[in-house]
């Protein structure tokens, strides 16, 4: 069962396994853009201060730069125990480059478990989790040739605006229990 998770040095396994595997590929939502000038370690204590770093991001309390949000990074994972199998991250707001391209919400699967429906319950997750910090929509954007992402998005109830800078945009209306799809709320990822 897909789950979102606050980061945890418990799964740093897992983590570590879904870091590697994206290679050179972004990790949409992973936050390790953050430590880029840091050499990233993937044992435990690498991923112990991964998690510090992230977990700060959600805290409203903390003055951030100027060109930095407040952001909720989780994990996607799944199976029992949990296994990171992805990476979320669902912003409080929209700076001027997240309004662009960014978006509200960014999310990736590792390669490996792509095609198992993972991202699409992993964003309806996140819809809901965005009605609980007061968003009544979100954008969500993806590149132009992604088509798996726009799939995705519009099978979540995105309502395409407009394409920026070689990204679709997409705004995704929330209610209090998630997506509002056609007139009813979904209350299902």
């Amino acid at each position: 069962m897909t789950a979102l998770v606050r980061p945890d040095v418990r799964l740093h396994q897992s983590w570590a396994e879904t870091s590697v595997e994206f290679d050179d590929e972004i990790a949409h939502g992973s936050g390790l853009w953050h430590l880029a000038d840091v050499e990233l370690d993937f044992d435990e204590a690498g991923c112990a201060r991964v998690v510090s770093e992230l977990t700060a991001y959600a805290d409203r309390e903390l003055q951030l730069g100027e060109d930095k949000v407040h952001c909720d990074y989780y994990w996607i994972t799944d199976g029992h125990p949990a296994s990171v199998i992805g990476f979320l991250a669902l912003r409080h707001e929209l700076n001027a480059w997240l309004l662009e391209e960014g978006g509200h919400l960014g999310f990736s699967v590792r390669p490996s478990r792509r095609g198992e429906g993972h991202a699409s319950r992993a964003l309806a997750l996140a819809v809901r989790r965005s009605a609980e910090l007061g968003l009544d929509r979100v954008l969500v954007t993806c590149d132009e040739d992604n088509l798996a992402s726009r799939r995705t998005i519009e099978g979540n109830a995105g309502i395409y605006e407009d394409s920026r800078n070689g990204k679709r945009r997409y705004w995704i209306t929330v209610t209090p229990r998630g997506i509002t799809r056609g007139g009813t709320d979904a209350t299902r990822p």
